[in-house]
């Protein structure tokens, strides 16, 4: 397949960025979410304790009240990006609509991503058997809103709008455009705005289909990871149902964050899930131990009812340290966990615990423009079977029928990245190469497999 055109076509669709723009960058006292700082999360907005934009804002006009009151949508503000189309990216050009004074809806923003990329795979099998195998990917192609209403609630739905499984091995391997599934569904609830926290300062009640954040990668966006994807053991912990329905509370005082939450185990709908195929908990822990060093506890138990198996296993923990500078910066993980039995391990060689580790740090060797990251992961379990490798690519389709791989299946991972990720604009257009090393021991033999990769992902 083309796969080196197609990624020069994609490329190129960035190109009209580079032109002057001449859209109008949002109003400062509109950025009401904070940008990312490159270690995952977006911060949260803390109540009462930024005036930042109140000072930096465009003095109103005085001379008509109707032009001092009219919302966003109404009046654009002037030009605040001089023509950078990067800095225009990143001010929130979805924001179609914001007026904090209107009792209704305050504001209402659009958003969405891009994400193609090619790889090339070279290996040899349980049986001794060479493989070469190219594949292009339509990674992810999703439409985001996000609406503020009544004050204090916030509802977010995210539509995933390709479904691309050519390189997978099973009978549906098709390509297919249109409406997929949802990748996010939630309303939010701010009850320390709402009602006056006291001594915390926040607190929100969450509810929809949500991400499981298990590891510091997984919390991350993809948007704004280091590497093409994440590692297998992040991948794991994540859950066969990586978008559960579910209701979580959110608690947040002083560097301290704290969520709490319960979600369904069923695992098979598009929208929100039922309660009936029991449920599992969840708990996650972040202190900002400082200005470059946070520290984040997850954790995840299965309540098992004999129907469950959104998991995939039966309960995991993971613990995350993240320490960056000004041109640096490296992420250490451990997990630790139990693939449990009945439905979620049904055979003993793929019961027992599972645990594993990754270091990864990074460096700017051109500030905010280009970056190497380099990552090391290590698994490993008791059983035969207790770890399967993701999806992408060493359990891809593979041209030679013959190709055995064992279904990805085995008890010790050994996994290599390194990479370049060069930002045309800070996490919102950029182009992402790696070359990795996968080394699988399984219950026959051991599998190699060296992959070329190369990436290019937008979003606005």
């Amino acid at each position: 397949m083309k796969a080196f055109p197609k990624l020069l076509l994609f490329s190129c669709l960035a190109g009209p960025l580079a032109l002057p723009c001449t859209a109008q960058a949002a109003e400062p006292a509109a950025e009401s979410a904070a940008k990312p700082d490159g270690g995952g999360k977006k911060k949260k907005k803390k109540k009462n304790k930024d005036k930042s934009n109140e000072a930096t804002a465009p003095a109103a006009d005085t001379s008509t009240a109707s032009a001092k009151d009219a919302p966003d949508l109404a009046v654009p503000p002037p030009a605040t990006n001089n023509g950078n189309w990067c800095e225009w990216l990143q001010n929130d050009p979805g924001l179609l609509y914001n007026d904090p004074k209107n009792r209704w809806i305050q504001s209402f923003e659009v958003g969405g991503r891009f994400h193609y990329q090619i790889a090339s795979m070279e290996g040899t099998d349980v049986n001794g058997t060479d493989f070469n195998d190219t594949y292009d990917e339509y990674r992810r192609l999703r439409l985001e809103t996000k609406t503020q209403f009544l004050k204090h609630f916030v509802a977010e739905v995210n539509v995933n709008l390709v479904n691309d499984r050519r390189f997978r091995d099973d009978f549906f391997n098709e390509l297919e455009w249109g409406y997929d599934r949802f990748d996010e569904v939630s309303l939010e609830f701010d009850i320390g705005e709402a009602f006056g926290d006291g001594w915390l300062d926040g607190i929100k009640l969450k509810y929809g289909r949500m991400k499981l954040k298990m590891t510091e990668e997984v919390h991350m966006s993809s948007n704004e990871i280091y590497t093409i994807e994440r590692s297998a053991i992040a991948d794991k912990v994540g859950g066969d149902a990586s978008r559960p329905t579910g209701v979580t509370l959110e608690l947040d005082k002083g560097d301290w964050d704290l969520t709490l939450g319960m979600f369904s185990a069923e695992d098979d709908s598009d929208f929100i899930a039922g309660w009936g195929e029991g449920q599992f908990f969840y708990g996650s822990l972040e202190w900002r131990a400082s200005k470059n060093l946070k520290l984040v506890l997850d954790y995840t138990q299965n309540n098992h009812d004999g129907n469950d198996d959104a998991l995939g296993y039966g309960w995991a923990s993971a613990f995350s340290a993240i320490y960056k500078k000004k041109h640096w910066g490296v992420i250490a993980e451990a997990i630790y966990g139990d693939n449990g039995g009945g439905i979620s391990a049904p055979i003993t060689r793929r019961q027992g615990d599972f645990h594993g580790f990754v270091v990864m740090p990074w460096y700017w060797i051109v500030e905010d423009k280009l970056q190497a990251v380099v990552q090391y992961q290590y698994a490993s379990s008791p059983e035969s079977q207790g770890l399967q490798l993701p999806v992408r690519y060493v359990r891809a389709e593979h041209e030679n029928p013959m190709v055995d791989v064992d279904n990805g299946r085995g008890n010790e991972h050994h996994y290599l990245y390194a990479g370049l990720n060069w930002h045309l604009c800070r996490d919102r257009v950029k182009v992402m190469g790696g070359f990795s090393l996968d080394d699988l021991t399984t219950r026959r033999s051991e599998i190699k497999a060296y992959t070329w990769q190369l990436a290019v992902r937008t979003s606005f």
